[in-house]
């Protein structure tokens, strides 16, 4: 097995120097990269391609993150959007080809080839360790993140963090209050209020900054539906129980995770139609879905959204 691989599995990359002390000569690493065999990704950095096109951008981007912070160790935190992914938060709408670190040692906050260096005090409580990592605390990295971003991805990142019990609402309301003279920061004071922990998805996330956006009454999230014997029959995503009516997204991402062992999506899918009408009967309520293209277009969604108000209200 080539000892480049055991490297690969553990961070993802290797370096130029550890390809040389593998046994490759300088000509071999540049014919690799010439024919597509390796990627370099950055400067003394390589991935082997059949490992790296199928990673997602967060993946490709974690990869890029290990390679920083091996270069730059303990002088700087991981922050921001880079800050996020290390906690498994989820992240929307924010580029990802850069690394976003904050400076410890005082350094100047500048932009320098693949790495964003950020300025920022830094108290001992907002620092933690991931790994070999350091890395800022979650709510801060939302925060930072966000307010370089639009809403509706701040609201998703928020969300993502409630989600997994990073930190809860209070938490990041007090944070908010700690950094709202920051720059940038003060937009976020929107969605700060409206983020929810019930947000099961960041397509979910996007619905709850839409309704936002369109005036639509908030509606309530994960809201549950009974059998008469008081049995959960099922959850619904949103429910605006005034108009007697529910909401769904649709991602495929949903329907990968209902898949039973040895189902295949249309099963899925048929199932959760069969449970779309079990929830339409036992609750009276009509239904509307929302797939993830149809965030691209307001109006449309504007015009679904009053004929089923007006017409199940």
């Amino acid at each position: 097995m080539d000892p480049l691989r055991l490297l690969t599995a553990d961070s993802g990359f290797f370096t130029r120097q550890e390809a040389l002390s593998a046994g490759h000569a300088g000509y071999d690493i540049a014919r690799n990269v010439r024919t597509g065999t390796w990627i370099r990704f950055r400067r003394g950095a390589y991935a082997f391609a059949d490992e790296w096109r199928p990673l997602s951008l967060v993946g490709r981007h974690q990869v890029r993150t290990n390679a920083v912070m091996r270069s730059l160790g303990d002088a700087v935190a991981l922050s921001h959007v880079s800050g996020c992914i290390r906690h498994g938060i989820d992240v929307w709408g924010i580029p990802l080809d850069r690394v976003h670190v904050t400076r410890l040692d005082g350094g100047p906050g500048r932009i320098e080839g693949d790495v964003v260096h950020h300025e920022g005090l830094t108290l001992s409580h907002d620092l933690m360790r991931l790994g070999d990592h350091q890395v800022l605390a979650p709510d801060r990295c939302v925060l930072e993140a966000g307010s370089r971003s639009t809403n509706e991805a701040a609201l998703c990142l928020m969300e993502s963090g409630l989600r997994s019990r990073q930190y809860d609402g209070d938490a990041l309301s007090r944070r908010f209050e700690q950094m709202q003279s920051w720059p940038f920061m003060r937009h976020l004071q929107v969605p700060v209020r409206m983020a929810d922990p019930r947000a099961g998805s960041v397509g979910e996330s996007r619905g709850n900054w839409m309704f936002w956006t369109l005036g639509v009454p908030r509606p309530h999230s994960q809201f549950e539906i009974l059998h008469p014997n008081g049995e959960l029959a099922g959850i619904s995503d949103w429910a605006w129980p005034d108009h007697r009516l529910l909401g769904e997204f649709d991602g495929r991402i949903k329907y990968g995770r209902l898949l039973k062992p040895g189902q295949d999506p249309g099963d899925a899918v048929f199932e959760e139609k069969r449970r779309e009408d079990l929830l339409r009967e036992l609750s009276g309520y009509g239904m509307i879905r929302f797939v993830w293209s149809d965030y691209a277009d307001l109006g449309g969604c504007r015009s679904r959204l009053d004929r089923a108000l007006r017409r199940v209200g």
